[in-house]
């Protein structure tokens, strides 16, 4: 009797202990670490959709020669060639597809009537394909009848005219003041190759990002801002700290306010993340290095370097393109209205993408044509980030997003209740990120270690009880 109880003992104190250090090991700091949970789900957490494992995880994809890396795990769907063999997308599920080069595909998607719904997709072209500049891909969301729910979204090559990822989004937003796409039922993503005309023929690889936003608890002003700071301040200075990038946007590499230094080769696409809390501005510039013998040669590649900031659902708020000679050079995003709800009532893209708190990806794009006038590199990369302002409360959700976590920053939100994503961030304008995290290990240092004790106390109790014979 006493080896069971002895062994009872030791399991408990194991188990508490392994909460104790799982407190600790999710503490800001360590490493990679991020707020949100993952936007990727095993398929057994869509039982609805009709999808089947991806063999390709983060490595580069078999098919195309793809360097991006995608979601790990993430299911394989088909886009179909018609609304009628559709398959299902569910929100907070990371999708693998490919993109034909001529034609439209469709995926399905079930909505209610209250919530607004995003779909990210992003077309990844073979390293070694032949693009123009103009060429791109376009999204929608349309309606059973066919209707579209907001503009479609388009993005293109560039002048750079290098193979990259190019990322649009897709959006049915609520509440709307008109009746289209207001009802619950089925809607359609629709993705497509567009002004295609001297690249290679071939599927591109694609990613698929749906993620859906509840609606507020009370109803709240329709009205973007009419005023807010505009003035561009001036980027972190002192030593950068080297910081090495992600290849995708779930693989994005976590950074915080300050200056980080990084290596980027021709034909190369980093992704980076920052956390922004509701109120919040975010400021970035990025300067790559001049090249050995610094372009004497007079080379010249337009839009050699591609800086953009993607938000939360992974929609395009604003990017700068940096034509290169050999020389350093430096280029900045345009200022940007602190984060609100209200925002996407903005006509200007760039007010309207910054409308919920959460993590904000930097992509940087070098392209090939600088490897064939200046040489494989690497070049030198160093990012400025600013993150001006305190975080404020969330607006009141009405219910949790998918994936959850998505619109909040720093594992402990400021509102309280089931459906509040409002937030807190580590990092201001002081570029501190050490108290909510020391914040976090000390309360689940103090629960864990109650919890000790509470074990403790009823094993001595049982103890004493069964010696005494009761």
């Amino acid at each position: 009797m006493g080896r069971r109880r002895t062994a009872w003992w030791r399991v408990a104190v194991v188990a508490v202990g392994g909460v104790v250090l799982g407190a600790a090991g999710g503490a800001p700091g360590s490493g990679d670490f991020t707020a949100s949970a993952s936007p990727v789900r095993s398929p057994s957490a869509s039982p609805s959709s009709s999808v089947t494992a991806s063999t390709s995880t983060t490595a580069s994809s078999s098919t195309t020669g793809s360097s991006y890396a995608f979601a790990e795990g993430a299911p394989s769907v088909r886009g179909a060639t018609d609304t009628g063999d559709a398959e299902r997308l569910d929100p907070g599920t990371t999708y693998r597809s490919s993109l034909p080069s001529e034609g439209k595909v469709y995926y399905r998607l079930v909505l209610d009537g209250t919530s607004t719904m995003y779909v990210a997709a992003t077309a990844v072209p073979p390293t070694d394909a032949a693009v123009t500049a103009t060429e791109g891909v376009r999204v929608s969301v349309q309606d059973a009848d066919g209707r579209t729910c907001s503009a479609p979204d388009t993005a293109s090559i560039g002048a750079g005219r290098s193979p990259r990822p190019l990322t649009v989004w897709g959006v049915r937003q609520l509440p709307l003041s008109r009746s289209l796409c207001r009802g619950a039922g089925t809607y359609y993503v629709v993705v497509e190759r567009v002004l295609r005309t001297e690249s290679s023929p071939g599927d591109w690889d694609l990613e698929l990002a749906p993620v859906l936003e509840p609606r507020l608890r009370e109803a709240g002003s329709t009205s973007a801002p009419e005023a807010w700071d505009s003035a561009t301040p001036a980027p972190p200075g002192g030593e950068a700290v080297r910081r090495r990038g992600g290849g995708g946007f779930t693989s994005a590499t976590a950074l915080e306010q300050g200056a980080w230094r990084d290596d980027v080769r021709p034909g190369q696409t980093l992704f980076y993340k920052v956390p922004v809390g509701w109120g919040q501005q975010v400021y970035a510039t990025a300067d790559l290095s001049s090249a050995s013998g610094g372009g004497e040669e007079g080379g010249f590649v337009p839009g050699g370097v591609n800086l953009a900031l993607y938000n939360p659902v992974r929609g395009l708020v604003d990017d700068t393109s940096i034509s290169y000679n050999g020389s350093q050079k430096s280029g900045a995003l345009a200022a940007l209205p602190p984060v609100g709800y209200d925002n996407r009532y903005a006509v200007s893209d760039r007010v309207g993408g910054m409308r919920f708190a959460g993590s904000y990806y930097l992509v940087v794009h070098l392209a090939a044509r600088v490897g064939e006038e200046f040489g494989d590199g690497p070049f030198g990369l160093t990012l400025r980030v600013r993150v001006k302002g305190e975080a404020t409360a969330g607006p009141g959700y009405a219910g949790r997003s998918e994936p959850s976590g998505i619109f909040q920053v720093g594992l402990l939100g400021r509102g309280s209740g089931a459906g509040d994503e409002g937030s807190t961030v580590a990092g201001g304008d002081d570029g501190g990120g050490g108290g909510a995290g020391m914040k976090l290990v000390a309360v689940g240092g103090i629960g864990a270690g109650t919890l000790v004790l509470v074990v403790l106390g009823v094993w001595v109790v049982v103890g004493r009880r069964r010696a005494a014979g009761v």
